[in-house]
């Protein structure tokens, strides 16, 4: 989603999947709106702007039980996961997190994902995924066509995720359970929370300090009651999740980033480790890396850039850019009015001659060209613990 859902009257509501807290979104006034097949809260009555603000500065509660989660066992667990990623999977170590995506056989990406190596005897498997919502289901039969005579793939479809995100989200939890603060950024463990038995990890998608929470379906709705009656912590819908996400510079997959777009292309050859690149240990043996290995030495024709609106004017998902000539040079992916930076903030596809930070482009919006400078993201400065 590049800006908050439109709320609609969909016919098929009655047919959209629920999360455990369906119910508790209702009662605390939720707009309910379809998203990836769910039927997902997008704000509640505090409005877009005030859960932003309160993510920013104290802790923001999201339901994310629509995300997939996903455990892989098996001694080759690691090297299997390697074979669909360009990552660093078998060096992860017990208790680390890594930030990946799968590619296909043109270099481009299938989805984006999360993968974390729980320590040994948290009962968590050897290897724990979370995918996005629209991509699970393909995600799943992409995992098990081509690793599952390698190791065992199983969906966990009987647990919950919630993230809370924020610079108090660690004084809530530690005081649930102090060994939470042993956590850094992109590390993970089994801890219990509220008598329910959890696998936590440090990492979130706002850009904040802040906790993604495994937990299982049936104590999803009394973790999530335990956490809100805390005074520092606030429900958060869909639309403050993306304009969060989309100043601190995170990509949504679907938008941003899709199959006909390269990592390269999307600015994340950070997230190649070394191990995997050319001359690498592990280099290659994944989909699509004759392109993405050509593309990290020779370069792209285009890259994903963030935009600084000069105009009070947002800028959505769709318009398209222009040089100072008038001739077209890019499209915008993302767009919103960014509330901590106070001005409209996107994302967008640019040509590479035309990518350089402080360059000028002109965005069509209904007929005008409002003038945006390139700028580096994220937007918003990041606050991990790291």
């Amino acid at each position: 989603m590049s800006s908050a859902p439109a709320p609609t009257a969909d016919p098929t509501t009655a047919a959209l999947l629920t999360t455990p807290l369906n119910a508790l979104h209702r009662e605390l006034g939720a707009r309910m709106v379809p998203f990836a097949g769910y039927d997902m809260p997008v704000q509640y009555p505090a409005g877009v702007m005030a859960e932003h603000r309160h993510t920013r500065t104290a802790a923001g509660l999201f339901d994310v039980s629509h995300m997939g989660q996903i455990r892989l066992d098996g001694p080759q667990s690691a090297a299997a996961l390697e074979s669909l990623v360009p990552m660093d999977v078998v060096g992860l170590k017990p208790g680390q997190q890594r930030y990946a995506f799968f590619t296909n056989e043109a270099g481009g990406i299938l989805d984006d994902l999360m993968i974390v190596r729980p320590p040994e005897g948290d009962g968590f498997g050897d290897l724990l995924l979370v995918v996005n919502a629209a991509c699970k289901t393909a995600d799943l039969a992409h995992l098990q066509h081509h690793i599952g005579a390698r190791c065992r793939v199983t969906p966990l479809h009987d647990r919950a995720l919630l993230a809370l995100q924020g610079p108090q989200a660690i004084d809530v939890l530690q005081a649930l359970n102090p060994a939470v603060a042993q956590l850094r950024f992109m590390q993970g463990r089994a801890l219990d929370l509220a008598g329910a038995r959890c696998f936590i990890t440090r990492s979130g998608y706002t850009g904040e300090d802040g906790f993604e929470i495994s937990v299982p379906e049936a104590q999803c709705d009394a973790l999530a009651r335990t956490l809100l009656s805390d005074g520092r912590v606030q429900a958060v819908g869909l639309g403050a999740r993306d304009t969060l996400r989309l100043e601190a510079g995170l990509c949504l997959y679907g938008h941003d980033i899709d199959t006909q777009t390269s990592p390269i292309e999307a600015g994340l050859q950070w997230a190649i480790q070394k191990v995997r690149r050319p001359g690498g240990e592990r280099a290659g043996g994944y989909p699509g890396a004759e392109r993405i290995e050509r593309e990290l030495s020779s370069g792209v024709t285009r890259k994903r850039v963030g935009l600084l609106g000069e105009e009070r004017a947002p800028v959505r998902e769709g318009s398209t850019l222009h040089d100072a000539h008038g001739a077209e040079i890019g499209r915008v992916t993302s767009g919103t009015l960014g509330p901590t930076v106070n001005r409209p903030v996107a994302m967008a596809w640019l040509s590479t001659a035309h990518a350089e930070s402080g360059n000028r482009v002109y965005a069509e919006v209904r007929g005008k060209r409002l003038p945006m400078t390139v700028a580096a993201m994220p937007f918003t400065p990041h606050r991990y613990q790291r």
